[in-house]
């Protein structure tokens, strides 16, 4: 081959391998590999699973359930597509403004309690003592019973878990306590109080079986409560300045 060939043959060669090299480049840069600026795949998914939270941008089956929660106390009017946009974001810090959270539009671990979501949870939250189901009886306890005796404490709680198993109520323990004028506590956002260590054990209590109410569904106090409806209700049992009842 003499030298005209073999430069030609090279200069080809070199044409053909910068062309190849921009097209390995063009496509980690289209496709997000993490390859090219030295993060591998695990090291993205590591950071993720530490940082335990869903904000814009993340995607799967806790931004569904942070949707379908949503769209059912009326925060959210988007699909349930398990995508965390821009509308989902805005839900998230209505719910946060409205529960007297971080308006940060982040589902942290905070946000992710108040709406009874175990954070990293694959499924939804059934009634377990998982640690978002404690934190919100144990909320609501502070909030409505803070003072009354301990059974009287346990039996808010009671009164919670009857309800999800009642067919007139939501099915998940953050939809009975956030469903709407369903106790003062939410309403004037000392559920946002920070419980002691009383309200935890109170809940947990109660999650491991005892009802102090006998089943009831309903509670109220007889010298404060103003909702004349309540007040025809059977008595079941009375626990401090709370009348508790199963409802006619």
């Amino acid at each position: 081959m003499n030298r005209k060939k073999l430069y030609e043959v090279i200069c080809v060669l070199t044409v053909i391998a910068i062309f190849a090299s921009s097209l390995i480049i063009g496509e980690s840069y289209f496709y997000g590999s993490n390859d090219f600026i030295g993060i591998s795949e695990n090291d993205e998914v590591i950071a993720e699973a530490q940082d335990a939270l869903s904000k814009r941008g993340s995607y799967g089956s806790e931004v569904r359930q942070i949707q379908t929660k949503l769209k059912n106390w009326g925060y959210y009017n988007g699909d349930i597509d398990g995508i965390y946009g821009s509308r989902t974001e805005s839900a998230v810090k209505s719910f946060q403004r409205k529960n007297g959270l971080t308006v940060d539009g982040i589902a942290g671990p905070a946000t992710l309690a108040a709406m009874g979501i175990s954070s990293g949870s694959s499924g939804s939250t059934s009634v377990s003592a998982s640690s978002a189901n404690v934190e919100l009886l144990a909320r609501i306890i502070y909030g409505e019973a803070r003072g009354e005796p301990y059974a009287g404490q346990v039996a808010i709680a009671a009164v919670v878990l009857n309800r999800v198993e009642d067919s007139r109520f939501p099915k998940t323990i953050s939809g009975v306590i956030y469903q709407s004028g369903a106790f003062d506590a939410v309403s004037d956002g000392q559920i946002n109080y920070t419980p002691n260590s009383t309200a935890y054990q109170a809940a947990r209590d109660a999650l491991n079986g005892w009802d102090p109410t006998y089943g009831s569904i309903y509670y109220y106090n007889p010298v404060t409560a103003t909702n004349r409806w309540i007040k025809t209700l059977p008595i079941t049992v009375t626990i401090g300045k709370h009348v508790f009842s199963v409802g006619k």
